[in-house]
């Protein structure tokens, strides 16, 4: 097997313009560790935001550095111990950097590390609910969006235990969690209002929303007591910075919940008085909860959401446009196809 690998690297913190992608060392197996021919990756805010610097005490990185949590690929070889994969199999999931392992706790037990997805090669911890075959019938490229974005939606299921006939305000709908939250809640027979500009309309739509408000139009608080002068029962933040979701409560009725994946938290004193449930979510993986998401994507629950594809040596290109542009659903980084070939070719796909 080769030794070196291409790969999209920084090499200290700065802008992402400052990536490249170029020349590393494969990464070997340690004991209780699989080693994975990439074959796509997903990006997520956080991977590409922490690369700046600012998050360096909550997320810290080590250089060079490998970008990308999310993939899919085949397992190439396996280390000392490991049972669960063999060499040849298929498989998807994430890995945070091993410096990031305070964080991978808070997500999933055991741990799920990695050494970075936008590469040709990475290694990861074998024994992890972050990891999961994936099932014959499903793309890699699919697979690949649904870690990160798909575990984060089941976690906001969970936590709003919403019933048929709920309605619901999903503010910042058209990204990576949108993308499978929307389906989810629809799935269950939820009502979803979602926030979307216009050119967005028919795509949140198509996922599973009923009701669109147009954020840019209009105060958005105010037209859900417009359209529902009682109030919603919940409001789930996808978007906005969450020390300022204090308005969105009076949308809510009593009793109802705001849910939050974005930092800075809600400041619960802001919700004081208030008959409501308040609540930040974080992804959090189970066993078998990427065969959950696997097993909705096969029967057509969980759509493909990919609205651009880059290959690996275009991989700077793709973190530049993610981080800087209005991203539909997800964005894919290709190492290689179905075939084991190379990906050469650029495609949007809106």
């Amino acid at each position: 097997m080769t030794t070196t690998m291409r790969a999209v690297v920084a090499d200290d913190y700065g802008p992402v313009e400052g990536l490249e992608v170029r020349s590393l060392p494969v990464p070997l197996p340690g004991p209780g560790q699989i080693q994975v021919r990439v074959r796509a990756s997903t990006l997520n805010p956080a991977e590409v935001r922490v690369l700046d610097g600012s998050m360096r005490d909550l997320a810290p990185l080590s250089f060079p550095h490998v970008v990308g949590r999310d993939f899919a690929g085949v397992v190439t070889e396996t280390g000392d111990g490991v049972r669960r994969f063999a060499v040849g199999d298929e498989v998807f999931g994430f890995g945070f950097p091993e410096t990031m392992a305070n964080l991978a706790v808070m997500v999933g037990s055991p741990p799920s590390l990695a050494t970075g997805t936008l590469a040709e090669y990475a290694v990861f911890e074998a024994d992890t609910p972050g990891l999961a075959l994936r099932p014959a019938g499903l793309t890699a490229e699919h697979a690949s969006t649904l870690p990160t974005a798909g575990l984060t939606a089941l976690a906001l299921v969970r936590a709003g235990e919403f019933q048929p006939g709920d309605v619901v305000a999903v503010i910042g709908a058209t990204g990576g969690v949108g993308s499978v939250l929307l389906p989810l809640l629809s799935t269950a027979k939820v009502h979803v209002i979602a926030t979307a500009s216009p050119v967005d309309d028919g795509y949140v739509r198509d996922l599973g929303a009923a009701e669109v408000i147009d954020h840019r139009a209009v105060d958005v608080v105010d037209e859900i007591l417009r359209r529902h002068p009682d109030g919603v029962d919940a409001v789930v933040n996808l978007a906005l910075p969450g020390d300022g979701l204090a308005g969105a409560a009076t949308a809510i009725r009593p009793g109802g919940r705001l849910l939050n994946i974005v930092f800075p938290t809600p400041d619960t004193a802001a919700f004081k008085g208030r008959d409501l449930t308040v609540a930040t979510v974080i992804t959090s993986a189970r066993p078998g909860d990427l065969d959950l998401l696997a097993a909705r994507a096969l029967d057509g629950s969980l759509p493909v959401a990919i609205s651009r594809r880059y290959p690996l040596t275009d991989g700077v290109r793709a973190c530049v446009e993610f981080l800087n542009e209005h991203t539909r659903g997800k964005v894919v980084v290709v190492a290689e196809d179905e075939t084991g070939r190379p990906a050469v070719a650029f495609a949007r796909a809106e």
